[in-house]
């Protein structure tokens, strides 16, 4: 007997392959669905926005070959289906996609540091799939991600890949709560080579097929050509400023750097000099010592908790960009926010970027950094905590 339907995201690597494998495996009807979010040659239509007096207009953005979403992962991702003997759809979601475009290169233009691969697994696969999954009946929906979904105390918990390496939840706390009881992923609780072998152990051809990079469509890693493209009228001079007020020379956007860069400033002082922040409204780019980068907390917004919200300081570890290691920390929420402190000061905490809380491995919810906190004042929790 079945143990219900299951829409697989099966971007043709060999995470989701053997995701989809497993299932059917194990019972499930499985279904496979391909997000098409734009091909190798392909363009997708970006609007510009216009510097006043000009019509708006738009440009033809080809994806990079690195992504997961290229032709030749979708025919990948179609022999996978026919070698599991499962329905398989390929769903177009590149108008979709240029929503996750046109944030990106907005919260570089506002001085922010954006992370993409966030918002596309919150508004595509797990929003527009997920609708796709209810039209055709399916209960649950499934990828390759190296997370868990599983039941804690009578409650769904998302946790922790096995895979510490490998682990992806941070890219996931934009779950809504209510979703993680019909979210399955089955690679979850096995290590990246163990994932591996079963592909070979089912006869798939992506067993050694690499893995994908993160953002598939920014060539060459040049995130401010794209803003120069999608966002001109962002695009101007101004000062580089140090902390102690010296001004030090000028940029050619405040896009074109990230907090804590320390490469490509291209300003020389007596000691090596770090971007500590930067201001679209004034247009200033702040550098300075590498102990000016470091912050004993932050501010977020646009929550979303997989438990019950904190009303007050509640201790956790937090995660302030994907690959950060995790930070002791105290945690409260409030109207839709949060605040963070750290035990120990964290280093480039940078507004954009989503701050993702733990305890243990479980995710207990996260938001997007508004701003870092450094007021030099070591933080005391309530004796009860």
């Amino acid at each position: 007997m079945s143990r219900g339907k299951v829409l697989v995201a099966m971007s043709g690597g060999v995470d989701s392959s053997v995701a989809a494998a497993l299932l059917a495996r194990d019972g499930w009807e499985v279904v496979g669905a391909f997000m098409r979010l734009g091909s190798i040659g392909d363009g997708l239509d970006i609007p510009v926005e216009a510097v006043p007096s000009q019509e708006r207009r738009t440009v033809s953005l080809k994806i990079a070959h690195r992504g997961c979403c290229s032709i030749e992962d979708a025919h990948d991702a179609r022999a996978v289906a026919a070698q599991l003997d499962i329905p398989f759809y390929v769903l177009n979601f590149k108008k979709d996609f240029s929503r996750v475009i046109d944030l990106f290169v907005d919260e570089y233009a506002a001085g922010r540091t954006p992370n993409p691969c966030v918002r596309c697994n919150d508004w595509l696969k797990f929003g527009r799939l997920r609708d796709h999954a209810e039209q055709i009946g399916a209960t649950h929906i499934a990828s390759g991600h190296y997370a868990q979904s599983i039941e804690i105390d009578g409650a769904s918990a998302l946790l922790r890949g096995v895979d510490h390496s490998k682990d992806q939840s941070y890219v996931l706390f934009g779950t809504p709560r209510d979703q993680l009881a019909h979210t399955l992923y089955p690679v979850g609780g096995l290590p990246k080579a163990q994932v591996r072998q079963l592909a070979h152990d089912f006869g798939l051809n992506v067993g050694d097929k690499p893995d994908s990079q993160e953002i598939c469509f920014v060539p060459d890693d040049d995130y401010a050509s794209l803003v120069n493209r999608l966002r001109p009228h962002s695009v101007c001079s101004g000062h580089i400023v140090h902390t102690d007020g010296r001004i030090l020379g000028e940029h050619q956007g405040q896009h074109h750097f990230t907090v804590g860069q320390r490469r490509g400033i291209r300003i020389s002082d007596s000691e090596p000099l770090y971007v500590i922040s930067k201001n679209a409204t004034t247009n200033v780019v702040t550098v300075g010592k590498r102990a000016a980068l470091f912050s004993d907390g932050c501010t977020a917004s646009l929550t979303n908790w997989l438990i019950d919200p904190p009303s007050d300081w509640m201790r956790c570890e937090a995660r302030i960009r994907y690959n950060a290691p995790l930070a002791l920390s105290h945690v409260r929420a409030g109207n839709g926010s949060l605040e963070v402190r750290f035990d120990t000061p964290q280093r480039a905490v940078s507004p954009g970027q989503a701050v993702v809380l733990y305890s243990a491995d479980r995710v207990l919810g996260g938001g997007w950094i508004d701003a870092a906190v450094t007021d030099g004042v070591h933080f005391q929790p309530p004796k009860d905590h």
